[in-house]
């Protein structure tokens, strides 16, 4: 039985098991192999990854974890280097490879909707996402200097990002999160922030006009996607995000191409089960 499992703090309310899941039994593998879910913080990786032995093909991995797990294996890939953390480590030959599939999934995310041409981005927040966001928007177009603005609610925590920036040849505007009027210009705002801390922002974003990329998947629609999207503009949730970049995960690990519709299927059915559990509670 070949092994896979997604990591980190906290982690049991992580989609990835239903996704991965889903796609071992399409691609008829389920027998074969087993996709689980472990809590594990950043001093507990280190010990994980010693205890993995030749049945374990990989790890998903969620925060706390994507910075240390670069430190912690033998090759880093072009992309996580790039944008400073991994969300996914592959066990082969005896050796240890951090990837990055964030990156891919923004993207893939954003073609999707028909966001395949980006000139100019403004990137709401400066964490790791931010950086894996600013990878994606320049792979779609948004190159040229002063393309992507980056709104920050405090700019000295910017150096990750800034740094981030510097490795991708990127040159990046950087402001305070409070000036957003003046940064709605765009093809696109990217909200990395966490769930209900773009609320604030939602009326202003909306009245832009501009297409709405928010990172979080759950509660969906947020504040800020239902804003953008009654005042007819295009929006993204997080969900197809995180689909694409487990889809990604699950080719690397399998060597097989990942079936995502029923990937899909199987996410959007755990997302509405878990509203309306919650409908039920309330």
């Amino acid at each position: 039985m070949k092994r896979a499992a997604v990591l980190g703090s906290p982690i049991a309310h992580s989609l990835s098991p239903v996704l991965h899941t889903a796609g071992y039994t399409a691609l008829g593998i389920a027998d074969q192999w087993h996709y689980g879910r472990h809590e594990c913080d950043e001093e507990g990786l280190a010990a994980f990854l010693d205890g993995c032995d030749d049945s374990w093909a990989g790890l998903s991995l969620t925060m706390p974890l994507k910075r240390v797990a670069m430190t912690l294996v033998d090759e880093v890939d072009e992309i996580a280097t790039a944008v400073g953390g991994a969300n996914t480590i592959l066990f082969r030959d005896g050796r240890r490879h951090a990837c990055n599939t964030d990156v891919t999934g923004i993207v893939e995310a954003l073609r999707e909707a028909g966001l395949d041409r980006l000139r100019t981005v403004t990137v709401l927040g400066a964490g790791a996402t931010a950086a894996s966001a600013l990878a994606a928007v320049r792979r779609l177009g948004a190159t040229e200097p002063g393309a992507v603005t980056v709104l920050a609610r405090d700019l000295s925590r910017t150096g990750d990002l800034a740094a981030a920036a510097e490795r991708m040849s990127a040159e990046v505007v950087l402001a305070p999160l409070a000036d957003i009027d003046r940064h709605l210009g765009v093809d696109l705002v990217v909200s990395t922030l966490p769930s209900g801390a773009a609320d604030r922002w939602a009326q202003p974003v909306a009245e832009a006009k501009t297409a709405v990329f928010d990172v979080v998947y759950a509660p969906w629609p947020t504040v800020l996607g239902a804003a953008a999207q009654e005042a007819g503009a295009v929006v993204v949730g997080g969900f197809p995000m995180l689909l694409h970049q487990a889809a990604a995960q699950l080719t690397l690990m399998t060597g097989r191409p990942a079936p995502v519709e029923a990937m899909r299927a199987a996410g959007e059915s755990e997302l509405a089960r878990r509203s309306a559990g919650n409908t039920l509670k309330a």
